[in-house]
């Protein structure tokens, strides 16, 4: 008989085999564990029996746990011996168990573990600290088989807006009944006591394509079982990566309701013509040696230094081996889960950079066989070191080789604003010199253009997207400050109405530009959170979207809503191939770094044959020298009408400072 000694040489686990009696299984190294073909861990239900799997190779024994409540008080009602299956530990259970509540426990060493949440699970009680066996038939609302995606043509038609669930209804003057729910973003017809639209109809107003969703699996931080208490969280801290949040939920201890009312959210999205993107958290969990995954799988799941730590490079506590291959079908399956069971349409991978490019790859190979319209997309970074290799990583420098993935652009974001590290650095919407070809990059979606000069572009010495699609261009996110804080911070001495117009100037950038256009919710009525810049875990009062600001900045609410109308209306703003860009859009020279122009010609199947796009950074008016003919200004730094927004002009232009503007030549 063997044991087993757990030693660590280079960072890889290796395994001294010595005498002993506890009949432990042996294995050279984690990479050494055998791959489970099978897609079916975890509890598959029936009304007549329902089977439970768990992969756990150093297991030397395992049970599934029964309970009738989800009550961490509540004794287990029966303890099941599991028996090895196929690579797997398997017990069939007959009868009905709809409803029942278990847990998993693994033996080592001659004893039993602590008791942990199927990885695999489906459904969960109170705060996801046990497993759920449901019907998940039983979940599905009315209309649930026909409900479908609305089209979309190419990824670079989508225009993204970030949202966290709680965010949109909790203000007491949205009009909505379910604050803080996924059932809040069902509600029609609401409004403020002003009578403005709020919520689901807001959305539809603003002509937004995607709804991207902050982590709405289910995560730790809120307590599930004390909802009455006001709580926050942006939810990075995944618990249950296959089960919906609790605390969005109007019954957190009922498996099906969280279900069922996450479809819900979804159907009602779709029925008003809104896609929905998952913001998914698989480079790191919430808990580390206590994990789930640690108690069911020791250490495979996870990467870890020389010295027998976990890595971190998600400064979270540890970060997940995604390279390896039952992590790398893990990851794969449970977004799989999310686009047949409950109808996603994207992800978006929160740092990206933690997971390996064959991982990604994979994932992406295998939603759009699903699904060619599925959207992907990530952070192109890592928040700490890594022991993956960086010519394995899926950072933005190696975007190219990511198969219809795409990236966040942070070289245009702080090309507009200023670097997000130093809170009082301006951006070119604010004054700042220099930063001309960092717009310029964003205008092409980081694309190839033989007018970039890539050596002066902020943080990308050369174009990494292989074309527009694979480039997300932005200003603000839920990160850091929201943009008008930003502004504020960077420019104290100018007033509110000349930040708003720098506000309209930097929105203006993203949603003219090449490549896939993000909004962080709320930027169109100059969203602050108090110049906060984590908001993780602050109150509702910092993080909630004040729906009374929808009127009094509706000027700048009305010039986004037509930004994305022109955009949608006219093909010039969203070319989709790199090869049409360098054809058809052109920069002119001019002279100053504060001052970017540039020219669409003739793109395929737009009426507007050409458009003129100019950007002054300057506090200074400037004027610009036109192309022959008469052009029609359609932008400028307070209105967009398609039909005009002042008289025709010829020769030369004034435009105002820290302003857009887009002129079209009239036939």
């Amino acid at each position: 008989m063997k044991f087993t000694l757990p030693v660590l040489l280079s960072g890889v686990l290796f395994i001294a085999l010595t005498s002993c009696q506890d009949n432990q299984p042996v294995f050279e190294s984690l990479d050494a564990y055998p791959v489970y073909p099978y897609k079916d861990l975890g509890a598959t239900y029936t009304a007549e029996a329902t089977t439970f799997k768990l992969w756990s190779p150093a297991a030397q024994e395992a049970r599934v746990n029964f309970y009738a409540s989800d009550s961490p008080d509540a004794p287990a009602t029966e303890r099941i011996e599991m028996e090895q299956v196929n690579g797997a530990w398997m017990k069939v259970v007959e009868g009905d168990l709809d409803g029942t509540y278990y847990t998993y426990q693994i033996k080592q060493h001659g004893k039993w573990g602590e008791e942990a949440t199927d990885p695999y699970a489906r459904a969960a009680g109170t705060n996801g600290l046990r497993g759920q066996v449901v019907d998940l038939a039983d979940t599905n609302p009315e209309g649930w088989a026909e409900d479908k995606a609305p089209p979309l043509a190419a990824p670079t038609d989508a225009i993204l807006y970030e949202l966290h669930v709680r965010d949109l209804s909790i203000d007491p003057r949205s009009g909505i009944t379910n604050k803080g729910k996924f059932l809040g973003l069902t509600e029609r017809g609401t409004v403020t006591p002003q009578g403005d639209t709020t919520g689901l109809d807001h959305l539809v107003e603003m002509g937004i394509t995607h709804v991207h969703l902050l982590p709405s699996f289910d995560f730790m931080s809120v307590n599930e079982a004390q909802l009455e208490v006001p709580q926050y969280n942006w939810g990075y801290d995944p618990q249950n990566y296959n089960v919906p949040e609790g605390s969005y939920s109007t019954n957190p201890s009922d498996g099906k309701v969280r279900i069922r009312e996450f479809k819900q959210m979804v159907k009602a999205l779709h029925d008003a013509g809104i896609r929905v993107v998952m913001d998914v958290v698989y480079n790191h969990t919430g808990r580390s040696e206590d994990s789930h995954f640690q108690h069911l799988i020791p250490d495979y799941f996870y990467r870890f230094n020389d010295d027998g730590s976990m890595s971190n490079a998600s400064a979270c506590g540890n970060e997940i081996a995604s390279d390896r291959p039952m992590v790398r079908k893990y990851i794969r399956e449970s977004v799989e889960y999310w686009v047949r069971e409950y109808h996603v349409d994207g992800f978006r991978f929160d740092l990206m950079g933690i997971h390996d490019i064959p991982t990604m790859n994979e994932i992406s190979q295998n939603l759009h066989a699903i699904d060619s319209t599925i959207l992907i997309y990530g952070e192109g970074w890592t928040a700490g070191d890594s022991p993956l290799p960086d010519s394995l990583k899926a950072v933005k420098a190696n975007t190219r080789e990511l198969i219809n993935i795409a990236a966040f652009s942070d070289d245009l974001r702080d090309g507009v604003k200023g670097s997000v590290f130093e809170h009082k650095e301006q951006g070119f919407v604010s004054g700042a010199r220099g930063k001309d070809m960092s717009i310029r990059f964003g205008v092409v979606g980081s694309t190839e253009h033989p007018q970039i000069d890539y050596d002066s572009v902020n943080y990308s010495n050369a174009p990494w997207a292989n074309e527009p699609a694979q480039c997300i261009n932005y200003v603000s996110c839920h990160d850091n400050h929201t943009l008008f804080d930003r502004l504020a911070i960077s420019n104290p001495t100018d007033p509110r109405s000349r930040r708003a117009q720098m506000q309209r100037t930097a929105l203006a950038i993203v949603l003219t530009s090449q490549g896939i256009p993000f909004l962080h919710a709320g930027t169109e009525m100059l969203r602050s959170k108090n110049k906060e810049e984590n908001s993780y875990k602050s109150s509702d009062g910092i993080n909630m979207i004040r729906w009374g600001a929808k009127r009094s900045e509706k000027i700048t609410v009305d010039y986004v809503k037509k930004l994305i109308e022109m955009r949608k209306m006219h093909p010039a703003f969203r070319l989709g191939a790199t090869q049409l860009i360098s054809k058809h859009l052109t920069f002119m020279d001019t002279r100053d770094d504060q001052l970017v122009v540039y020219r669409i010609v003739d793109a395929p199947g737009d009426e507007w044959s050409d458009i003129l796009v100019v950007f002054n950074g300057s506090r200074d008016p400037k004027r610009v020298v036109l192309p022959n003919g008469d052009w029609t200004p359609v932008v400028n730094e307070r209105i967009v009408d398609m039909e005009g927004v002042s008289r025709i002009r010829t020769g030369k232009f004034d435009v105002a400072g820290r302003s857009a503007n887009v002129l079209v030549k009239r036939l």
